[in-house]
């Protein structure tokens, strides 16, 4: 008999222990041993054992218990294993998820290992789950649940009490705010749980349902959602069609969530992650790729950045002390830039700012940009006359970085509501358009007032 499981071990222990249990064939004590572990350290040790260790782990588990762990894990990491998975237990592990969360894994599934599953699974849920995967996954119809109750607009409460006792064990996992109700399939309205045990056994539903209760279309995309919650304070939405078909129930900690993603998402894009999450234990070569896809096109960028300077070499070989300063005002305004870039980007995603306000945004960045363009360069101009006592030195460092903090402040403000108006990822392409034009205008500025002021300066 194994020994009684301690409460603290280290992650080492922790993976080691994991592994000795999964190859000694004794699953009652690998349940147990995981019961006793929180999730953070599930998803530490799975992440740390092999591919084969990992499926087997899911396999020897119930399916219950496989699914709170694919839950838990990096969501990549999950569409992975399930894709290693056979169909049959792959669709075993996927009946026991939320709808909602078994749709996204489908979508990012190998397509012919999402068919194979989706064919092992019973024929009324794959029905309900080919509906929810034609959705976009930022839309009302990709983020709802099916798990809801809906009861039709004739019956009674004695019915609806009848029904639910006995269907406990379905839905006992059903996150049961709100009865809603239907005249055929087409929405009706909503009913408190406290009307439904408070009212006589023998009253229709028609009779104490609230009506004229918000909806949203199944094709209501991200933005509007979160605009939909920020206005109301409700659990969750009743997701209808053209028809007012029932279909499903958005909740708002589902709109979040992906709202919070779609931040990470974004995050991850700007420093050039291509392609999404990545995580360590996902193949090298294509870790490697993602990354070269955005690095290959920004060498190209500031080659031509770089070019500038040496069209100007010769100025810049008569004032060599300028070279000191051309990283700093190009580093500096591009950090400006940068800062104005993550501020739109994050109010893309909240759906404060439009891609049409431009000009709005124009100006309130103009004016933030004027405001450190004028501190930034009067900061650098002192510290390049102190520095070589030639006070023109320092109205060269100070201009070019003043004038190129206003304009790296603007476009960053401003290339993401264009990039986006476009059609084009703006967390993507943001970045080395700014880095570009800050380096090139940067260097430009330096380098032409420098030839300018040459015999003040030499």
């Amino acid at each position: 008999m194994e020994e009684h499981i301690v409460s603290t071990v280290t992650s080492k222990e922790l993976i080691e222990r994991l592994k000795h249990l999964l190859h000694s064939g004794d699953h009652a004590i690998l349940k147990a041993y995981l019961e006793e572990r929180n999730a953070a350290e599930i998803v530490h040790a799975v992440s740390h054992i092999s591919r084969e260790e990992q499926l087997k782990l899911l396999t020897v588990l119930s399916p219950s218990d496989a699914a709170i762990i694919i839950d838990d894990i990096p969501y990549v990491q999950a569409v992975d294993i399930m894709d290693d998975l056979a169909p049959a237990e792959a669709a075993s592990i996927l009946n026991e998820m939320d709808s909602d969360d078994r749709a996204d894994i489908l979508s990012d599934m190998d397509s012919t290992s999402a068919e194979q599953a989706i064919d092992e699974m019973p024929a009324n849920e794959a029905e309900k789950i080919k509906q929810l995967i034609s959705y976009d996954s930022q839309t009302a119809g990709g983020l709802m649940i099916t798990e809801f109750l809906a009861f039709d607009l004739n019956m009674t409460v004695g019915q609806v009490v009848k029904k639910l006792r006995a269907n406990v064990e379905e839905y006992e996992h059903y996150n049961v705010q709100y009865v809603y109700v239907t005249e055929g399939e087409k929405f009706c309205g909503v009913l408190q749980m406290r009307a439904l045990l408070l009212s006589k056994e023998t009253t229709k539903l028609s009779k104490i349902v609230i009506k004229g209760a918000k909806t949203v279309l199944d094709s209501t995309g991200l933005e509007d959602l979160i605009d939909f919650f920020d206005t109301h304070d409700f659990y969750g939405a009743p997701v209808v069609d053209l028809s007012s078909r029932l279909l499903g129930v958005v909740q708002r900690k589902h709109v979040r969530e992906e709202q919070s993603e779609q931040s990470n998402f974004e995050l991850l894009e700007t420093q050039g992650i291509v392609g999404g999450e990545e995580l360590r234990t996902m193949p090298i070569l294509l870790r490697a790729r993602r990354r070269l896809s955005w690095l290959s096109v920004n060498i190209l960028l500031n080659i031509v950045a770089a070019s500038v300077i040496a069209i100007y070499q010769d100025t810049l070989s008569s004032v060599i002390a300028l070279a000191v300063f051309l990283p700093v005002i190009s580093d500096m305004s591009g950090c400006s830039g940068n800062q104005a870039v993550a501020v739109s980007l994050r109010e893309l995603s909240l759906g404060v700012v439009k891609p049409y306000e431009i000009l709005r945004v124009l100006w309130q960045e103009f004016s933030v940009g004027l405001i450190n363009g004028v501190v930034l360069g009067i900061l650098i101009g002192i510290a390049a006359w102190i520095w070589q006592g030639n006070i023109y030195l320092g109205i060269v460092a100070g201009g070019a970085l003043m004038l190129n903090t206003i304009v790296a402040v603007s476009i960053g403000g401003t290339i993401p509501l264009a990039l986006k108006r476009f059609g084009v990822d703006p967390a993507l392409a943001s970045g080395p358009i700014l880095t570009t034009v800050t380096d090139m205008l940067g260097f430009f500025l330096a380098l032409t007032f420098a030839g300018l002021l040459l015999n003040y300066l030499v």
